[in-house]
C-alpha cells in the first residue's frame, strides 16, 4: 500500500500553566507538499487518573473494534507499569479533547506487577487475537499480555540482543518501536540505536536492526529475520508503524540542549529487504543492503498553530514524540496519531498530534 503524505494534525491545545488548555484555532496551512495540520492537545499533561500520574507515554496502538488508543508508560521509579486506553476523538473539524478511560497495570507470572525497577515500556502493539505485545527496553524483552494486563508469555530474542554485558545491546538504545502489520501477521520491533558491533557511520548515522517475527498460528510468532536501518545522522528509531506487511513509517527522533527535538517521519520499504541476521557486524555492509526510506515529514515544517512549550525548540509544537499508531481511515487517508513522552519532567509536555495519510 502505497502512501502519499497528507497529514491531518488536530487542533486543540491543552496544558498547565503556562500552556493554555483546549482553545480550538483555524484551519491551518500545509506543513509541506500534501500535509497539512488541522490541530493537536496537550489535555493530558500533568494529569492524574485514578491516583496514577498520566505522562512517561512512550507507545500508542489503535484498537480499531473499541474504537481506542493503548498508550504505554515508560518507567517512573518503583511505580507499576501501565498502559492507559485513550480516547482520541477525531472529527472534520480535528481532534477533539483527549480522555483517559482506564488504567491497566501489567503483571508477571506470578501475578505481581512489573515496575519501573525491572520494566521499561517503550513499545506496544495489538495483535490479531486481542492481545497486547509489549517491548520493555531494561533487557529488552518481548511479551505478550492480556487486555487486562496478564502475563501470557515471552517472544523469543536473541541473546545478542540483550544490553551489555549480557549481549551487544547498548544501554537505553534497545528496543524503542514495534508494530504489527494490518494483517496481523507480521510483528517487527525495532532497536533505538545500534548494536556495540555495528556502531555508526563517519557522519553519525546509527546502523540499526529491526526484528521481524512471523505469525501464522495465533501464539507463535517465530523470528523470520532482521533488517538493516541507516539512520539520519544523530538520530534514533523512536517507534514504528506498519503500513502493510512489508511497508512501515518510521519515527527518528533526536535531542540537543538549547535547541530541542528533531522529530521525522520516513516511508520505509520491506519489500525484498535483505536479511542481516548472519551477519555479526553492520560495519561492512554495503548501501544496498539498508532499507529503502523516504521522508515524509519533518515536524518543525508544520505551523505551531499557537502551541507553547516550557523548553527552547525550533518549532514549539515539537517535544520528545515517541508513540505513533494509525488510526481510522476515511475518504481523505489514513488517521496517524502521535503521542509525546514527558519523561515526568515538569519542562516537558504530554501532547498528542492527529495526522492523516492522504491516499
Amino acid at each position: 500500500m502505497a502512501l502519499t503524505a497528507a497529514l491531518l494534525v488536530g487542533a486543540a491545545c491543552t496544558s498547565t500553566p503556562p500552556l493554555a488548555k483546549d482553545q480550538p484555532g483555524p484551519r491551518l496551512p500545509s506543513c509541506t507538499s500534501g500535509v497539512s495540520l488541522l490541530g493537536f492537545s496537550d489535555a493530558l499533561d500533568k494529569t492524574m487518573f485514578r491516583a496514577s500520574t498520566v505522562g512517561g507515554l512512550s507507545a500508542l496502538t489503535y484498537d480499531a473494534v473499541r474504537d481506542v488508543y493503548y498508550a504505554l508508560v515508560d518507567n517512573q521509579g518503583a511505580s507499576a507499569a501501565r498502559f492507559y486506553t485513550l480516547s482520541l476523538p477525531l472529527t472534520s473539524e480535528g481532534l477533539g479533547t483527549p480522555r483517559v478511560l482506564e488504567v491497566t497495570e501489567l503483571r508477571d507470572s506470578a501475578g505481581q506487577p512489573f515496575t519501573g525497577t525491572d520494566f521499561d515500556g517503550e513499545g506496544i502493539a495489538l495483535l490479531r487475537q486481542g492481545e497486547l505485545a509489549i517491548a520493555s527496553e531494561t533487557e529488552p524483552s518481548l511479551r505478550r499480555f492480556s487486555l487486562d494486563g496478564r502475563f501470557l508469555g515471552d517472544v523469543p530474542v536473541p541473546g545478542r540482543f540483550k544490553v551489555t554485558p549480557a549481549g551487544d545491546a547498548l544501554g537505553n538504545a534497545a528496543f524503542e518501536g514495534l508494530t504489527v502489520s494490518p494483517t496481523g501477521l507480521v510483528l517487527t520491533a525495532a532497536m533505538e540505536g545500534p548494536l556495540k558491533t555495528d556502531g555508526q557511520t563517519p557522519d553519525g548515522r546509527y546502523r540499526i536492526r529491526l526484528l521481524r517475527y512471523e505469525s501464522h498460528e495465533p501464539d507463535a510468532l517465530q523470528l523470520a529475520a532482521q533488517h538493516f536501518y541507516l539512520s539520519e545522522p544523530g538520530q534514533g528509531v523512536a517507534e514504528l508503524a506498519a503500513v502493510s506487511d512489508d511497508e512501515l513509517l518510521v519515527l527518528e527522533r533526536s535531542f540537543a540542549a538549547g535547541l530541542g527535538n528533531t522529530v521525522r517521519l520516513f516511508s520505509v520499504s520491506l519489500s525484498g529487504a535483505a536479511d542481516v541476521s548472519s551477519q555479526e557486524s553492520l560495519q561492512s555492509a554495503t548501501s544496498d543492503q539498508a532499507l529503502a526510506k523516504r521522508l515524509l515529514l519533518d515536524l518543525s515544517d508544520c505551523p505551531s498553530s499557537g502551541a507553547q512549550n516550557r523548553a527552547p525548540q525550533k518549532n514549539p509544537l515539537l517535544d520528545n514524540f515517541e508513540g505513533v499508531a494509525l488510526g481510522p481511515a476515511s475518504p481523505a487517508g489514513q488517521a496517524l496519531l502521535l503521542v509525546s513522552d514527558d519523561n515526568f519532567n515538569p519542562t516537558q509536555i504530554t501532547r498528542v498530534v492527529a495526522l492523516q495519510l492522504g491516499r
